[in-house]
């Protein structure tokens, strides 16, 4: 599995277009192939974090490379975000509690 960690600052004065292609973004994201979850978070600090899983580097290249989701990162370049941090990574184990689909450790 490919983890995307996506954490970010907003500009002040960022508007409802941010927050309609933030949804549209994920939206997309869960309809692609290979799509595990997204999750997001809000510290009172203001930073911002979002947590996306594929299944596979090639399904989470093709996220990274849809249009949508290009045409979000550059107008997030040009209009929404002071300062982002994108971190990849591959889950090299994955330990659940409580058990889920009967399924023990990963």
């Amino acid at each position: 599995m490919i983890l995307t960690v996506f954490r970010s600052r907003l500009r002040d004065g960022v508007g409802g277009d941010y927050h309609a292609m933030a949804e549209q973004t994920e939206a997309t994201a869960r309809a692609m192939p290979g799509f595990v979850s997204f999750k997001s978070f809000s510290a009172p600090d203001g930073e911002h974090v979002s947590i996306v899983a594929f299944d596979s580097p090639e399904t989470q290249r093709a996220w990274r490379e849809h249009p949508l989701h290009r045409e979000a990162q550059r107008l997030g370049r040009e209009r929404w975000y002071a300062e982002y941090d994108i971190t990849v990574c591959e889950v090299l184990h994955q330990h659940r509690f409580p058990e889920r689909d009967g399924g023990g450790a990963r």
